[in-house]
């Protein structure tokens, strides 16, 4: 596997790839797998980890020869994941699965990240240089017998999709043409797009001989079909992998067609000419992710749960042992939530020469909640959570103006507020600047909404287990794992209906589904979900509960996920 990010090492985790290549290898080690894993050292996890140096490679990389330094450490996937499954009681499972760590100064950045920030009039011009020549290392490594011979190449993401092209039209590299190429699509939104030439990152500056060398016919199938002078090394993966993966069925079918933003629906983003062209051929394939579980049933049982969960019954009585049995959430538990957020931005300022002003504000309220979680008066009774990147995928519709009631987070709180006067909503997020700024405000603006400008493991594993309703509205979602988390600590959604959030929540079940025909009436739709969520709390907690209940049994277990991939992504 070739990827970009991988949260079994501490550093290396931006988005949901990452948690990907944290759990998947060990459990396609269960089906007889073994999992090798290429990327970039960053810097940092080469010494961090006390990683062997095993060899140079070197590549012409645009006018000059680029030496790097390829590291290996033994895969970090027992300790990540803990291997839960207990089916596996019994079997012995042997791991040799290892990293290789590429490492070059341009691989690097001051602040040891994995994404660089590029200027807004030349995006993504330092990363893409940076994993073209990442992606030409690997090549070469491989060439070279540095990196141990393998069955198949699995890229993931655009970071990976140079690798696919020089699989297919560099001559030096025809001997990787043997191996079969999955390529797997997480977030099409993100296509590492950059100029053909003229910039000192664009694709002759990088490959000048290739460039050359390539047909009409190989131009057209790496340039953007929107921007002709432009490559994709999204378009790349896609058009000249084997088969092309993406994180659920739903989405799967969703990138077919054109997107229309704003009406509010997200699908193929330029690329589905390309994709529509790879199904055709029967060789795209939709494969849900996964999620870890600390109690699991046998293979059997999780599979019928999840085959069957959208015709489960609502009720205590037929909850299986599959799941603890959900307890309503105590005010001692959600003052433990409110401890977890202040020691969290308290950490964050402890990173920080200044006091930012959003961080004031989440401390000053919880305080002021913390203060009155010590008189049962007064105390918080129902906390509203969300957790997730603030961009606009995730939050768009939150954004979306609704007349005047300002925005529709602030519809959201105002029915909050009149629904449950001492409920809390609790967002944690980074990302956006300019969406942060307005959370600010309204955080400021409203007390009953707390919001977290940043992120933090254990505070957001405590806005999952003690949340009682969780809040994904997001445009699009190719597979997503908040739900997944949120769920299985008994905490039910509400969310969009798309992309693997349907594939994952059964509607008014184990949670609450919306959907609209634009913007606009997607919003409206979620208030209208809301309402009918904090009704049901209200009205019918026995029921609530029971909903909850439901959410904490489904089970999609990466057990399930590694013989599909066995199956429909790896057999020839």
């Amino acid at each position: 596997m070739i990827a970009a990010e991988n949260d079994a090492i501490k550093g290396a985790k931006v988005g949901g790839m990452a948690d990907v290549i944290r759990d998947l290898p060990p459990a396609l080690a269960k089906v007889d797998v073994c999992v090798d894993v290429a990327m970039p050292n960053y810097g940092f996890i080469a010494k961090d980890n006390n990683a062997e140096f095993i060899a140079k490679v070197v590549v012409k990389f645009g006018a000059n020869l680029e030496t790097i330094d390829v590291y290996k450490m033994p895969a970090p996937f027992l300790t990540a994941t803990g291997l839960q499954d207990k089916s596996t009681q019994g079997k012995s499972i042997e791991l040799t699965n290892s990293v290789y760590l590429f490492d070059h100064h341009l691989f690097n950045s001051p602040d040891n990240q994995v994404y660089t920030e590029g200027a807004p009039d030349r995006p993504f011009a330092e990363d893409a240089t940076k994993f073209a020549l990442f992606n030409l290392a690997v090549a070469q490594a491989y060439i070279d017998a540095v990196i141990a011979p393998v069955d198949i190449l699995h890229m993931h993401d655009w970071h990976a999709g140079m690798l696919v092209m020089l699989r297919a039209f560099a001559s030096e590299y025809a001997e990787l043409k043997a191996l079969p190429c999955v390529f797997s699509i997480h977030n099409l939104a993100l296509q590492g797009i950059r100029p053909i030439r003229e910039d000192v990152s664009s694709f002759t500056a990088w490959f000048p001989e290739l460039t050359m060398k390539l047909t009409q016919a190989q131009k057209t199938q790496i340039s953007d079909p929107r921007y002709p002078h432009c490559i994709n090394p999204m378009k790349m993966g896609i058009e000249l992998s084997d088969k092309v993966h993406l994180v659920s069925p739903t989405y799967a079918n969703e990138v077919l067609m054109a997107s229309d933003h704003q009406n509010g629906f997200f699908g193929g983003e330029g690329l589905e000419g390309s994709l529509l062209d790879k199904h055709h051929r029967g060789d795209v394939v939709g494969i849900l992710n996964g999620c870890i579980y600390e109690t699991q049933a046998t293979h059997d049982q999780a599979s019928h749960n999840q085959a069957s969960q959208a015709s489960q019954v609502s009720t205590v009585s037929k909850v299986s042992k599959v799941a603890k049995s959900v307890k309503p959430v105590s005010s001692k538990q959600i003052a433990q939530v409110f401890e977890n957020s202040q020691q969290a931005v308290i950490k964050w300022l402890g990173k920080s020469e200044y006091v930012k002003a959003v961080d004031q504000i989440a401390l000053t309220r919880l305080q002021m909640l913390m203060a009155k979680q010590s008189k049962p008066s007064v105390a918080c009774d129902f906390l509203m959570t969300s957790v997730g990147r603030l961009t606009d995928q995730k939050v768009l519709l939150l954004r979306q103006a609704n007349g005047n009631s300002g925005s529709i987070l602030q519809s959201v709180l105002q029915r909050l507020k009149q629904a449950k006067p001492k409920a809390i909503f609790i967002l944690l997020g980074s990302g956006d600047k300019q969406i942060a700024v307005e959370f600010q405000k309204a955080a400021a603006n409203n007390d009953n909404f707390v919001f977290l400008n940043g992120y933090d493991d254990s505070l957001s594993t405590s806005l999952y287990q003690y949340g009682e309703l969780f809040m994904m509205p997001s445009s699009f979602e190719p597979c997503g794992i908040s739900q997944l988390l949120a769920m299985k600590h008994g905490q039910v959604c509400i969310a969009h209906g798309v992309g693997g959030l349907r594939d994952t929540i059964a509607d008014k079940h184990n949670g609450w589904l919306f959907e609209g025909n634009n913007l606009q009436h997607q919003a409206q739709q979620l208030l209208l979900v809301l309402e009918q969520a904090l009704t049901m709390h209200n009205d019918n907690p026995d029921e609530y509960l029971a909903m909850r209940q439901s959410a904490s049994e489904v089970r999609f277990t990466w057990h399930k996920v590694a013989q599909e991939y066995l199956e429909k992504l790896y057999s020839s």
